[in-house]
């Protein structure tokens, strides 16, 4: 047994697969949940992602060696400054701490003066679909999750946090937090922009009332990820705005460049666009399939 207990600052997608995945592995001898409805503490209980899950954050987190905030972003800062009042008061002096956060400088700032051992992390797995009832006990299951220690940050909790990830399926690697934020700024928060404005730009109020209609599989699969929670990915985009603007800029260029050789008509251009992008996706592809170790 790892932990003692195990206290998940929301149980949503991500805090109720983990809680599964805690409870099913026996890594916790109890994980309890914070939630904001007593509709969630009763689907929590329900399901069985935690042992107990209350309304009072002060009763969750009361005894936890681990707590593990699982909120959107712009909640987690209100709730640690509430939770680090209750250290000493039924608490333990130093727990660890980490998060679930998709961006990572803003949060780092924020907990890391609250908590001495706290430690950022970002699993990269998740789900269109929100809430306990999507939670499984195999989303982190081959994942790759991102920890994201500074200078100020205890190495042993570095360790355990990372040993946390892996023994539930994950793989661990370590970024700074500017540098994780960066990287994600491509690879995540683009995309679920562009998945949005998609949507919003092909099935707007003044498009045709056929067009809905002529939306198949390559549209669906293309906007798969706008269903995600706007009030997270709202967060998301606000907390890492400087990195997604750049990006935004570069991939605007990039379009304007398809663009000019589309008025050109320059099929050699168009052609090299195709290939290039699937010669890359594919290769991507082969190497998620081969062992990240």
């Amino acid at each position: 047994m790892q932990w003692q207990k195990v206290t998940l600052v929301g149980v949503g997608l991500l805090g109720g697969s983990l809680g599964l995945a805690l409870k099913q592995r026996k890594l916790a001898a109890r994980v309890e949940g914070f939630v904001r409805r007593q509709a969630s503490v009763d689907e929590c209980q329900k399901l069985g992602v935690v042992d107990a899950a209350h309304l009072d954050l002060t009763k969750a987190v009361q005894g936890a060696d681990l707590i593990v905030f699982c909120t959107p972003l712009a909640q987690m800062r209100a709730l640690a400054e509430r939770i680090s009042t209750s250290v000493g008061r039924g608490v333990p002096a130093e727990p660890l701490v980490t998060d679930v956060g998709s961006v990572k400088r803003s949060v780092v700032d924020e907990l890391e003066p609250l908590f001495p051992n706290f430690v950022g992390s970002h699993p990269m797995a998740g789900s269109e679909k929100t809430g306990p009832a999507a939670a499984t006990a195999d989303l982190f299951r081959d994942s790759v999750c991102i920890v994201t220690p500074t200078p100020q940050s205890n190495p042993k909790a570095v360790d355990r946090i990372e040993e946390l990830w892996r023994s539930i399926g994950a793989i661990s690697r370590r970024l700074s937090p500017d540098t994780h934020d960066e990287l994600v700024s491509r690879s995540s928060h683009l995309p679920h922009v562009l998945a949005a404005q998609l949507v919003n730009y092909v099935l707007g109020a003044n498009r045709p009332k056929d067009q809905a209609l002529l939306c198949a599989n390559g549209f669906r699969d293309t906007t798969r990820i706008a269903s995600g929670s706007p009030e997270m990915w709202r967060d998301i985009a606000l907390s890492n705005r400087e990195n997604v603007i750049r990006e935004l800029a570069g991939f605007i260029d990039h379009l304007e460049a398809l663009r000019t050789a589309l008025q050109k008509g320059d099929s050699q251009a168009i052609d090299r666009f195709f290939t290039e992008a699937k010669r890359r996706r594919d290769a991507w592809q082969g190497q998620r399939g081969s062992s990240p170790e």
